[in-house]
């Protein structure tokens, strides 16, 4: 009877060790987008259309690398900024605009100690309709140069614009400790932030996105799988990631193809419901947008 019993017992165990295994499977993503990626709409969180761009990709070629690799709409910020309004002109329907506080003289290790900075942000705010602020570089902030950050944080509040920032994870809780209901981009998810650091950050900040541009090879292994601890990050926070190009040069643009491409085959490792907030539902609810393919050849 004792070897019934434990014959019993071992037997009730393993089901529960089945049943415990089996749900644990289940709560990981069952369905995998795969080829079906090839075709979402996208949303180009980063791109950049400088003085250099002008002429050797005037605006019908800026749409037409858009058009032909399905991305739908782009959030543009330019050194200086007539290059985003010259697109954003050409294009309205495309293009969402930001405001970068870069021109000629000023750029990302200077612009904050540019005379009239601050003034400019204003001005180019109240002339166009801009829907964000930045892209800009902030590696540490001078004290003399907090007034100047405080002055943008409070026109981000005021405008219900997100600021979009190129760093590491200290000046990110510097700005959030400066206005905590901001909104934020973080551009390039950090750079060279690892997974557990972005997934630590966009744990603590709930208004906290993040543009993958540049990570393409850190969340897609040489294998062509995804890195573990990416694939966790991406689907744990999959309402706050947008793709993005980083067209800040013009071998940037020469690429864009492969770019496009490459966001793509990571994309395609992702649950369907993850891929598709990430590709462009995100930006359609940060931006309040609509957001398709039927975007796609028009202006």
């Amino acid at each position: 009877m004792k070897y019934k019993r434990a014959f019993l017992f071992l037997g009730s165990f393993s089901l529960f060790l089945l049943q415990l295994s089996g749900w644990a499977f289940a709560t990981e993503p069952q369905d995998i987008i795969g080829k079906d990626a090839e075709t979402l709409p996208l949303f180009d969180a980063h791109v950049h259309y400088k003085r250099a761009a002008w002429s050797p990709y005037p605006p019908n070629v800026v749409l037409s690398l858009m058009d032909q690799n399905g991305v739908a709409m782009a959030l543009v910020s330019s050194s200086p900024d007539e290059g985003t309004i010259t697109l954003w002109e050409y294009a309205p329907k495309r293009i969402i605009p930001e405001m970068r506080p870069y021109n000629d003289q000023l750029g990302p290790s200077n612009w904050m100690k540019g005379a009239g900075v601050g003034d400019l942000i204003e001005k180019r705010l109240r002339q166009y309709p801009h829907e964000g602020i930045g892209e800009f570089h902030l590696h540490e902030v001078d004290p003399n140069d907090e007034p100047l950050m405080k002055r943008i944080v409070k026109l981000a509040i005021e405008k219900q614009v997100p600021l979009h920032v190129h760093s590491d994870h200290e000046p990110i809780e510097y700005l959030y400790n400066l206005n905590p209901e901001l909104t934020i981009i973080w551009a390039h998810a950090g750079m060279s932030e690892p997974a557990n650091v972005v997934e630590d950050m966009m744990s603590r900040y709930p208004t906290l996105y993040a543009d993958t541009s540049y990570r393409e090879t850190d969340i897609l292994t040489i294998s062509g799988e995804l890195d573990p601890e990416w694939k966790r990050v991406l689907e744990k926070f999959a309402d706050r990631f947008m793709v993005g190009s980083d067209t800040w040069n013009n071998d940037q643009w020469e690429d864009y193809d492969n770019l496009i491409t490459l966001n793509r085959k990571w994309l395609a490792h992702l649950s369907t419901d993850a891929a598709k907030k990430i590709a462009y539902q995100n930006a359609a609810q940060l931006f309040d947008r609509k957001i398709d393919s039927a975007l796609i050849g028009k202006r």
